[in-house]
């Protein structure tokens, strides 16, 4: 009886695993994934499976090219719950563009060129924000944007706006800020304190 080969995610899983606490780079995951979308199995990892694999945004010393799993014992999860009428829907309904950037489904990608334009749902509110399935709450994204790889259509806020939000927040939520500022820029809280 032949041996079942092993998925790109369980791949991915493993490999981070045996190399807790280690950077890890893309070149090397996409290696071990052996497959294009290893990005993608990266994110069901931290959203599906709950591992807490970090990178840039989550960490100053981090490159944009670098992983980190810190801890091998995984968050509670969401469930993909997306049914098969629901994404035909949204598809449909935003005319199989991306609602980001206007990339068309299956043309080449305006930002990539080197591979066709593929779609994926996004919510518009993180189900971890509290936003549900409901496609009032989903949208067309193509892997670009979803991937974060090149959000060219948003507006970065400002310093003053991002103040202004902190401050309406609730003091809880500003000490959650907090903590993770602290998180991502160690050092520079260091020097800080030190002054």
């Amino acid at each position: 009886m032949a041996k079942k080969e092993k998925g790109a995610r369980a791949k991915l899983r493993e490999y981070f695993l045996a190399n807790v606490g280690k950077v890890l780079t893309s070149d090397e995951l996409r290696e071990v994934a052996g497959i294009s979308e290893w990005a993608r199995r990266i994110r069901e990892l931290r959203n599906e499976e709950g591992y807490q694999i970090l990178t840039h945004n989550d960490r100053s010393a981090l490159k944009s090219n670098e992983y980190l799993l810190e801890n091998s014992k995984p968050q509670p999860a969401f469930e993909r719950a997306i049914s098969k009428e629901t994404r035909s829907f949204v598809l449909d309904r935003n005319g199989f563009t991306c609602q980001m950037c206007g990339a068309v489904a299956g043309e080449p990608h305006p930002y990539d060129t080197t591979r066709k334009t593929r779609l994926h749902i996004g919510h518009i509110i993180d189900k971890s924000q509290g936003g549900t399935d409901d496609p009032s709450n989903l949208r067309a994204l193509c892997s670009v944007c979803n991937e974060g790889a090149s959000n060219l259509t948003l507006e970065r806020p400002s310093a003053l706006k991002l103040l202004s939000q902190v401050r309406r927040a609730r003091g809880s939520e500003q000490v959650e800020l907090l903590k993770w500022l602290v998180q991502k820029f160690p050092k520079q809280t260091r020097e800080m304190l030190e002054d």
